[in-house]
């Protein structure tokens, strides 16, 4: 008999990505979010988890054998992050009706666990690099720690197991994501193509010459699929990244090269992409009538906020994946290889023009 998975936030990056696993996997897959998102094969569970009430209704027939939790929603202040985001993986696991079976919770979370949120992100005293699972917790409020206390007291209460995952910077397709590095990247180098615009490294000196590493959505789901069904992973906080090292000096020429247009090496000088893309609502939205488009809205698309804290970070951050190495996750994905395949994907959903525009007027 095939299991049953339930995946929180599937119209994200990582749970659209988590769910089309698992459908390849033969799982019937229930996809939890506040809108329908379309995505084949999976059965739509309709519920706005910061509403305990209509999330338990909403949830009150499923009996999954696996649950991944991959939302979170954003706040104004890490308070407010906490209090949000833990409240909507207690109403989902409040929600759930007491396992009858073996049943595994996967919980998303990142490198903040070791950078520290946003508010103080990656200052004062941070573990040493590469990051490790055994270094635990850092002595600042984090909404990560948070929701991970509401899983292990769901798990306590009502005996299943769990497995915590902390990706770096995720490359994947979804549209209105918080934090979409990948097409936020892509929307830059199109309207620097269409303008002639430079292609201007925005990050710092640290990530420009330093090494760095990321994680494709597929890989995240490889391992996310590995730990709900491998004993010795159950219980256990992993990292999770493509398992390469990259500086960006060379990954921005390698993407410059995808868009057909040339990289304008770091010059010392920070220049945030939300500085650069301010006011391109306009050029995108033109962009988006001449060439078809199917969504004109650049807010939809691109995040440069969360870009910029990645590319700015001063520091450089490179993961370690001992953990579930020696467990025996094998899996491994190029990130140059990732962000091709992303373009690839965004070009032929139409969602970036194709390689050389359409020409003709608007409209």
């Amino acid at each position: 008999m095939a299991k049953t998975a339930l995946v929180a936030g599937v119209s994200g990056i990582v749970g659209s990505a988590t769910a089309q696993l698992l459908l390849d996997q033969g799982w019937n897959v229930h996809g939890l979010a506040r809108r329908a998102t379309g995505q084949a094969g999976v059965q739509p569970v309709l519920a706005d988890l910061q509403d305990a009430a209509a999330s338990a209704a909403a949830l009150a027939e499923l009996q999954p054998d696996a649950v991944f939790i991959t939302t979170w929603l954003r706040q104004d202040s890490e308070a407010e992050n906490i209090r949000v985001n833990s409240a909507m993986v207690r109403n989902l696991l409040d929600g759930l009706p007491k396992p009858v079976g073996p049943r595994h919770v996967a919980l998303v979370t990142g490198l903040k666990h070791y950078l520290g949120p946003f508010e103080a992100y990656g200052e004062g005293a941070l573990p040493q690099t590469p990051f490790r699972e055994d270094q635990g917790r850092l002595d600042v409020e984090n909404f990560y720690y948070a929701q991970e206390d509401e899983v292990f007291a769901a798990a306590a209460r009502d005996g299943f197991t769990w497995s915590v995952h902390r990706p770096h910077t995720v490359i994947g397709k979804a549209v209105g994501n918080a934090m979409n590095m990948g097409t936020t990247l892509s929307v830059y180098a199109t309207i620097c193509r269409e303008t002639g615009r430079p292609f201007t490294f925005p990050g710092s000196a640290a990530q420009w010459n330093g090494l760095t590493d990321m994680t494709d959505a597929r890989q995240l789901a490889r391992q996310l699929l590995w730990a709900a069904t491998t004993p010795a992973a159950a219980n256990e906080d992993f990292n999770i990244v493509n398992g390469d090292v990259f500086r960006w000096s060379w990954m921005w020429g390698r993407i410059a090269a995808w868009f057909g247009i040339e990289p304008v090496p770091f010059d010392g000088n920070v220049r945030p992409l939300e500085q650069q893309m301010a006011g391109d609502d306009a050029i995108w939205r033109r962009i988006a009538e001449r060439d078809g488009l199917v969504e004109p809205d650049l807010q939809r698309l691109a995040s440069p906020w969360h870009t910029d804290a990645d590319l700015g970070r001063p520091i450089e951050v490179v993961t370690d994946m001992s953990k579930c190495r020696r467990m025996g996750f094998s899996a491994y994905q190029p990130t140059d290889d990732a962000f091709i395949a992303l373009f690839d994907q965004l070009r032929a959903d139409r969602l970036i023009p194709p390689a050389t525009g359409v020409t003709g007027e608007p409209g």
